[in-house]
């Protein structure tokens, strides 16, 4: 009895350790574990005393990870998430059915005009799956998925941490677009300063699509001027069509049903890529990889075979399980 009571103890000290790590944040570990601050700091300490080794290193309310703590911050965190998904895991094996829930993060573009059509194929198959889709920037996405807040990200590239695995699924090309007869769709080499002339409708200045618009006139040495800053693809295309200036975006927000003139832009700007961001050594539940299957079945092979076999293999989790028992 008193084996079984150790074991479940630790199990705590395990999980509010994971938490804590992901989150870098006692306080915040506390609210995803419906605990108080308190029990999760005892738990922590009474983990670090049982090991004999700190842990953490405190300064304030941020906590970092010491040497120690990032080398258990490895071998737990596959224990950790192979419970917290045996439910569905279990629920899987035993009735041949995938149940639970599904945290995406993904940027605005994915969710309007790539996910619906994949949603509605997944939902088709599997009506018991609650879906939560976070709507915020890759950044954002990102640090969702190494703090273990989400399954998986979807978004553009961008500099991807060392514990992060990017995996390219759509490629798009910038465009201009213009109203129906503008003089630049009669053009047959449409320049940079013949787009300069004109007014530009762009996203807000800290988004990625006016950083790369600067960008490139400036590499251009070509002065540009923007009439309008609007939020928002669907508003940038309505603002176009109503003649009060022209923009550059990504095709992904064109269907073609669009009253709007498009001229590729692949000359001067870069393909825009998007893809999933998994974090490396994650156990996927089998909500996350049928979902993943639906929109790309090659992108599961390769989450397994780039993703780091030690961190993932069941043997490792069985010693692991051992040595902190």
């Amino acid at each position: 009895m008193s084996r079984f009571y150790y074991k479940q103890n630790r199990l705590k000290q395990l999980r509010a350790f994971c938490y804590a790590a992901q989150l870098q944040s006692m306080s915040r570990a506390a609210e995803q574990m419906f605990l108080s601050q308190p029990s999760i700091s005892l738990l922590i300490q009474s983990l670090e005393k049982d090991l004999g080794q700190k842990l953490f290193l405190r300064k304030g309310p941020r906590i970092a990870l010491t040497a120690e703590g990032a080398t258990l911050f490895e071998m737990s965190l596959p224990l950790i998430e192979g419970l917290e998904t045996l439910p569905e895991n279990f629920e899987e094996k035993c009735k041949h059915s995938i149940v639970g829930s599904l945290n995406i993060a993904a940027v605005e573009a994915v969710i309007l005009y790539t996910l619906p059509n994949i949603i509605k194929r997944y939902t088709d198959n599997y009506p018991d799956i609650h879906i939560k889709l976070d709507n915020g920037s890759a950044a954002d996405g990102v640090e969702k998925v190494r703090n273990g807040e989400v399954d998986f990200a979807i978004g553009s590239t961008l500099n991807v941490p060392d514990d992060v695995l990017y995996i390219p699924v759509y490629t798009f090309e910038p465009v201009l677009i213009t109203p129906i007869g503008h003089p630049l769709l009669k053009k047959h080499d449409i320049s940079m300063q013949d787009i300069s002339e004109y007014g530009l409708i762009l996203s807000p200045q800290h988004m990625s699509t006016w950083q790369m618009v600067d960008f490139v006139f400036k590499q251009y040495n070509v002065e540009y001027k923007v009439n309008l800053e609007a939020g928002g693809w669907e508003v940038l295309k309505k603002y176009v069509e109503n003649g009060l200036g022209i923009s550059i975006v990504t095709d992904i927000c064109l269907s073609g049903k669009e009253k709007l003139g498009r001229v590729s832009l692949t000359k001067y700007f870069p393909i825009r890529t998007y893809g999933l961001f998994l974090r490396k050594g994650k156990v996927l539940s089998p909500a996350a990889r049928e979902f993943i299957m639906c929109i790309d079945p090659k992108a599961i092979d390769e989450f397994m075979s780039e993703n780091d076999a030690e961190s993932i293999g069941q043997n490792d989790i069985v010693a692991g399980y051992n040595y902190l028992n």
